[in-house]
Parts: C-alpha cells; sequence; structure tokens
C-alpha cells in the first residue's frame, strides 16, 4: 500500500476490463442521448434488501474510515465538495444530501477513532 495517495486517482482504474469500459460508455451515451430502457420498478422487498445493504454499507466504510490517516479522512471530506454544485451549474438536492452525507460518515467514523498516546 502506498504511503501517500494520488492528488487524482486514475481514470479508468488500471484493473477496469475493456468491457467494463465499453459497457459504461453505452451507458453514457444512453444517457445523453436521452435514451430510455425499459426497467421495471423495483417491488417492495428489492427495496428493503436496498435498505439493508446501504445500512451495512454505510456501516463499513464508517469502520475503514476510523482507521484511515488523517490525509484519508481529508481526501474523504473533499471529495463531498466535488459531488456538491459548483455556481452556475443545476442543483441537484440528491446530490447536495449526498454531500452532506459524505460528511456525516467522516464525522461518524471520528468517534470510534483511536488516537495512540503521546509520547
Amino acid at each position: 500500500m502506498p504511503d501517500r495517495m494520488p492528488d487524482r486517482p486514475e481514470y479508468p482504474p488500471p484493473l477496469a476490463s475493456a468491457a467494463a469500459i465499453d459497457v459504461q460508455h453505452d451507458v453514457q451515451s444512453d444517457v445523453q442521448s436521452g435514451m430510455r430502457t425499459d426497467v421495471p420498478p423495483l417491488t417492495n422487498a428489492e427495496l428493503v434488501q436496498l435498505q439493508i445493504r446501504v445500512i451495512a454499507l454505510e456501516n463499513v466504510v464508517i469502520a475503514l474510515l476510523a482507521t484511515a490517516s488523517d490525509h484519508q479522512l481529508a481526501l474523504a471530506r473533499a471529495m463531498a465538495g466535488h459531488i456538491f454544485p459548483r455556481p452556475g451549474f443545476t442543483f441537484h438536492r440528491l446530490t447536495v444530501h449526498a454531500a452532506a452525507e459524505m460528511i456525516s460518515l467522516v464525522e461518524r467514523a471520528e468517534r470510534f477513532r483511536i488516537v495512540p498516546p503521546a509520547s
């Protein structure tokens, strides 16, 4: 594991397969062209499963952030600023909530951090 995180993550990630990149490009093209695919609405059971998975993932992220370095915590906070709407761009309520949730995850993780005693 490198001592220093890169300032900007590599895109696409080096381990991404060509097929995954093609699918991502196709989806982006469909969204940009306004194409819609026929996706059935989620059932109540599927929504409940998604909620359970989100709760589980939140707690895993909190556990991982609790052991993260100060630099990694600062990077997580900075990412929240990257998704927050910039001046002059369309305001998306969900994006604002997502940015606030990212900050909340970092703050919740800080409650579980173990600070080594000063020597």
